[in-house]
């Protein structure tokens, strides 16, 4: 069994630096991402619903073309949403522009709120390693 291995595209290093955990981590045969949330990596999270979505799924994909994996490789994904109901629509059409059969097992939470004010997504996802 091989040691752990992080993820952390050059972006992403203060990130990892400053909270102290792996942007990314590959261990046995998968990559599991730290929960990635609709704030940008500078700045505050935009008022708007689908620029936060977005950019939690961009955030994601940075994390994932780090080990040279896609949407197509991801096996699982939770969804934590504060106000899900409002917006589930909008977050289930953006998440079908990144996924395709066979679709990711997935799981939509309700929170409360998250550790940056004015966040209302955040995604948890692990992927499978490509086979060589």
């Amino acid at each position: 069994m091989t040691e752990p291995l992080a993820l952390i595209p050059p972006a992403m290093a203060a990130l990892e630096r400053d909270w102290q955990m792996s942007p990314g981590l590959v261990s046995n045969g998968h990559v599991f991402l730290t929960g990635f949330n609709g704030c940008p990596l500078e700045g505050a999270p935009s008022p708007d619903p689908e620029t936060q979505i977005t950019t939690a799924f961009d955030m994601v994909e940075m994390v994932l073309a780090e080990a040279g994996l896609s949407f197509a490789d991801v096996v699982e994904m939770t969804s934590f949403h504060v106000g899900l109901a409002d917006y589930l629509s909008l977050f289930r059409r953006l998440r079908a522009e990144r996924i395709s059969r066979p679709y990711p097992a997935w799981t939509a939470l309700e929170v409360a709120g998250f550790a940056t004010p004015g966040v209302i997504v955040e995604l948890k996802v692990v992927a499978r390693l490509k086979s060589d």
